[in-house]
Order: structure tokens, then sequence, then C-alpha cells
């Protein structure tokens, strides 16, 4: 399967882990259906509670605007639709998987597909970038970009937007006929010192 859907998303949040009572405050998601943008979803949400000042210098968002916000349970229904089955994807995935399997948890509802770490998939693709984090791969790859970032739609399209880049530049560079989501996933596990060769083994098959 060389073209599939993607979901590719991003949360603000109250602070580093779920498993510390913090929340979301912010979801962001696009998603990429063969290799294009084709739809988007973003909300805040309160999560009932005030947040600190870092995270409001942080992201922008302030506890004014979230008090307008609908509340988290909400948004994450409406999310849960759009997701839809579609596998996942996410710059430093694991940070925003603890915080979705989290707020699933708290609506009844449990995820079924993988995720995909683009920031892993990067620094075997890209492994002469200066860095790996998202704004040094929008400026490295030349990604079109309002200059915002840490809000999570903002986040969400330019890592769709690296998504694309990567699997065009494993279909040009690489000469990959397909680059299907496991291959992704797979190649994020790979050494950086094998990562060439096994792209190489890929190529070959026929």
């Amino acid at each position: 399967m060389g073209d599939y859907s993607v979901v590719v998303l991003d949360f603000e949040t109250t602070g580093l882990s779920p498993d510390n009572g913090d929340r979301a405050i912010e979801i962001g998601a696009v998603l990429v259906s063969n290799n294009r943008i084709m739809d988007r979803f973003q909300s805040l949400m309160n999560p009932g509670k005030r947040i600190s000042l870092f995270i409001q210098d942080y992201t922008g968002i302030t506890n004014a605007m979230l008090k307008k916000a609908p509340p988290i349970n909400e948004v994450m229904h409406e999310f849960w639709n759009f997701m839809a089955g579609h596998p996942l994807v996410a710059h430093n995935a694991n940070f925003d998987r603890k915080f979705l399997d989290a707020e699933l948890q708290r609506i009844g509802k449990r995820r079924t597909r993988e995720f995909a770490c683009s920031m892993l998939a990067s620094r075997r693709i890209y492994p002469d970038a200066p860095g790996h984090n998202l704004q040094a791969l929008v400026r490295y790859t030349d990604i079109t970009t309002d200059g915002t970032f840490h809000r999570a739609l903002a986040d969400a399209e330019m890592t769709a937007r690296l998504w694309i880049g990567m699997i065009n530049e494993l279909k040009t560079v690489h000469h990959l006929r397909q680059v299907p989501f496991d291959l992704m996933r797979r190649l994020s596990k790979v050494s950086k010192a094998a990562a060439p060769a096994y792209l190489a083994r890929i190529a070959e098959r026929p």
C-alpha cells in the first residue's frame, strides 16, 4: 500500500505528563490522504483548572481563552470521530500518545491504531539536519510557515508537511516505489548506521 491516510496530531497541555495529573488544553490534527492534506481539526479545551504562567507564555493560550473553551471530554468525543480508525503520527509521538490515551480513557474510548513518530523517522531520513525538533526541521526542509509554533494546529500542520516531505524524499532520493505506514514505523527503529543499507534493500525489492 503506497498511498494511505494518516491523522497527524499535536496537543498543547498543562504540563509534561498525564501521570502527574496534567491535562490537554488544545488539540490540532490534520488528515493526510494520498500524501496530501485533506482535512483539519482544532479546538481549545477547558481542563477545569487554571494553567501556569509558564504554559501561558509558552503557548500563548491564556486562562481567559480556556474559560470560554468547551470541556475536554466534549472535544475528545469529536476528535474520536475525526480519527476514524486512521494510523496516527506525531512529532515526539511518545508525548502525544500518552495524552491521547489518557484523555480517551476518560471518555471510555481506547486507541486501536498505531502511532509513528516523525521525529524518529526524520533522524534516519535527514541524518545531516542540524537538529530534529520541529522548528529545526521546518527550517532545514524549507517548509513554508507563518512562524507560529507551540499551537496545536500549526504544529500538526507543519508535522504533516514534514511527513509528506519525508515520504517524497524516500521515493525520489532512495528510490522507494511505495512508503507504507509500517515502513516508516520500522525505519524509526533502525539504527542511524544501518538505515542506508536498510533503505537500499527496500528499494531493491520487486
